[in-house]
């Protein structure tokens, strides 16, 4: 099956994670991540779920799923350790029209959790369809090696020149202008003056 990828922006959409576990606890972090509004359903849960309830960071549920649970939501996450529930959540979304994610169980996904490398505002997400997540993390652990902290920096510069070229106006010599700034080259350049001036700061 060919995936479509996508960038979701969920800041304010209600997510709904069934399960109060490890494995749950992670989708929820990086729900939290994406600024996104989250209930979790769970009759027992982490310490850290916990907490972030009571931070009012989430909302938790603590009881067992029941369909209604999904009512509103923009998608779901099934990330109980009981396949039997975790398919009861899948049917509930398509009955909801909504995408749901059940852990471990690509036949039973809408979507999948990529591995992913950020730097800032570049995110690189990989993806293997959910046959080899293993494979998908040592690829984001090499280029993590390959894309350095320095990269969130640079994005937030190239960000603040396009926003001051496109100011005047877009053409094809701005257009031109944008790509060789995003060159290879240019960010040589940029690092080494980064380099320089914060070499600079720690010897005044």
């Amino acid at each position: 099956m060919s995936l479509f990828p996508a960038f979701l922006k969920l800041r304010g959409r209600w997510c709904v994670v069934v399960g109060g576990g490890k494995v749950a606890e992670g989708k929820i972090a990086s729900l939290l991540d994406a600024e996104a509004q989250i209930v979790v359903v769970a009759p027992e849960a982490t310490d850290a779920i916990a907490e972030w309830a009571r931070e009012g960071r989430i909302q938790w549920h603590a009881k067992l799923f029941e369909q209604d649970d999904l009512t509103g939501a923009f998608l779901a996450v099934a990330a109980t350790s009981a396949p039997g529930v975790n398919h009861e959540v899948f049917l509930a979304a398509e009955v909801h029209g909504i995408l749901c994610n059940a852990v471990d169980d690509p036949d039973r996904c809408n979507f999948y959790y990529p591995a992913v490398v950020r730097r800032g505002a570049l995110q690189i997400a990989i993806s293997t369809a959910g046959l080899s997540p293993a494979l998908s993390q040592r690829l984001r652990r090499e280029l993590e090696e390959q894309f350095g902290p320095e990269y969130e920096l640079w994005i937030e510069w190239l960000g603040a020149m396009r926003s001051a070229l496109r100011a005047g106006g877009s053409s094809a010599s701005t257009r031109l202008l944008l790509h060789a700034l995003a060159s290879r080259e240019m960010f040589e350049h940029f690092v080494d003056s980064w380099r320089a001036k914060t070499a600079g700061e720690k010897t005044a």
